[in-house]
């Protein structure tokens, strides 16, 4: 375990010390936590004793290794480093180790496309196929009470707010009704789990053209799909900014909020930061994964062509726990403004009534959200977030100030170490 007291020097020196340069020396000062005051609201014993409970999970085998940090009103009240970013390599977990983190990209591309609302270069309510044209006459696959699967017009074109909320019909093709169309097209069972995108050897719009050229399995508006969604902005970014993705979320997004390991492939230079892959083995303990689409990857060395907007980019704790501290900020931080208040409203309000869930669950335009207490553990109606499918998953609760993250590398994750991890972190507010 590599564990800095809470609110040591890195944390005592507020924001502006958590928005330096995470490479920058500094200087580790040993101090306990009762001898440092704590942000109003936390228990310092009950932060201290997560210490623990987290290293056991290293210990039993079930997590090779963990980051986590916790923000309440901007300020680092906990992180802690657990365990090995490469157990056999001998390398431990690190502040700054670099994890993939799937899914949680969709946040980044969600708000790209919503700066480019607010320089008047799409809308809402713009149909898809204006920007890719296999979109402007998409089908729906249905089957039949023999069994048999056909297929039928959309009923309306798909639009931008159809995708930034998963109401598209768009899944990620594994259904048994269109898989063998998406495995033909290199899509679906050929993608690795399905979403991977990271080893073809074409730009992210060539996918999303073929792609529209499938049947989907729901009609625009009727249903809650996850799957492809929010890869098909990313091409949209691509066609309404004029820039390939990886540079507009570089450029428009990374680079001003501070963000320098938040990127879709790695440097070479860079490899040794990169966490290794492990999934939940049948005995409950990690094993390494294989290299290649369903396991490592090919963040490093593979043709860095296809910018997945729905699960490609790498990131550290600390790079994306400011974009979060940003969007809890009503859009900006630091003095940097990405969004409207406003328009970071309507990204954390449900926007889907109950076609995510009747129990209390809701879905924005880009965030899964907590419409009433209870419905996400101890979280706070009006808090949002998601999660990756290498592990990796972050909450952020407005009413609370909090921004929380947690890093790991292991899928498929059968643990419950991200839901013990938030209870402890609400169980220490008092």
């Amino acid at each position: 375990m590599r564990h800095r007291p809470v609110l040591n020097a890195l944390f005592a020196a507020s924001l502006a010390a958590f928005a330096a340069t995470p490479h920058a020396a500094r200087a580790e000062v040993a101090a306990s936590p009762a001898a440092v005051p704590m942000p109003d609201g936390f228990a310092p014993e009950k932060l201290a004793r997560i210490d623990a409970v987290m290293q056991r999970y290293v210990d039993d085998g079930e997590v090779a290794g963990i980051v986590a940090l916790v923000l309440k009103d901007g300020e680092p009240v906990y992180q802690g480093t657990f365990g090995w970013a490469d157990r056999e390599a001998g390398r431990r977990m690190r502040e700054d180790t670099i994890f993939r983190i799937a899914s949680q990209t969709k946040a980044l591309t969600s708000v790209a496309v919503l700066m480019l609302m607010e320089d008047g270069r799409l809308a809402l309510d713009d149909p898809a196929g204006r920007y890719i044209a296999s979109f402007r006459d998409t089908r729906v696959a249905v089957r039949g009470e023999d069994g048999s699967t056909r297929t039928v017009p959309a009923e309306r074109p798909i639009t931008i707010r159809d995708l930034l909320t998963h109401t598209a019909g768009i899944s990620y093709g594994r259904e048994e009704t269109i898989a063998a169309q998406y495995e033909a097209k290199g899509l679906g069972p050929a993608a690795g789990n399905g979403w991977y995108t990271a080893d073809k050897r074409e730009g992210t719009c060539d996918t999303m053209e073929r792609l529209g050229t499938l049947p989907f399995v729901a009609q625009p508006g009727a249903d809650f799909v996850y799957g492809y969604n929010t890869d098909v902005l990313g091409c949209i970014v691509e066609r309404a900014s004029g820039m390939p993705l990886d540079r507009f979320v570089r450029e428009r997004i990374a680079a001003p909020l501070g963000m320098d390991d938040t990127q879709f492939f790695l440097p070479q230079a860079q490899r040794a930061r990169l966490a290794t892959l492990y999934g939940s083995g049948g005995d409950g303990r990690y094993v390494r994964a294989p290299e290649g689409a369903s396991g490592q990857g090919h963040y490093v060395d593979g043709p860095r062509m296809n910018f997945s907007g729905g699960a490609g980019l790498l990131s550290t704790a600390r790079d994306y726990a400011r974009f979060l501290e940003m969007i809890r900020r009503g859009g900006e931080l630091d003095g940097v403004r990405l969004l409207a208040p406003r328009t970071v409203a309507l990204m954390r309000t449900n926007q889907v009534g109950d076609r995510y869930s009747e129990d209390g669950l809701g879905f924005g335009l880009g965030f899964q959200t907590v419409e009433r207490y209870g419905a996400n553990g101890m979280e706070t109606p009006g808090a949002y977030g998601w999660s990756g499918a290498y592990g990796s998953y972050y909450r952020v609760d407005p009413a609370l100030g909090l921004v929380t993250v947690m890093m790991i590398q292991l899928m498929p994750n059968r643990t419950n170490v991200r839901d013990t991890f938030a209870n402890m972190v609400y169980a220490a507010m008092e």
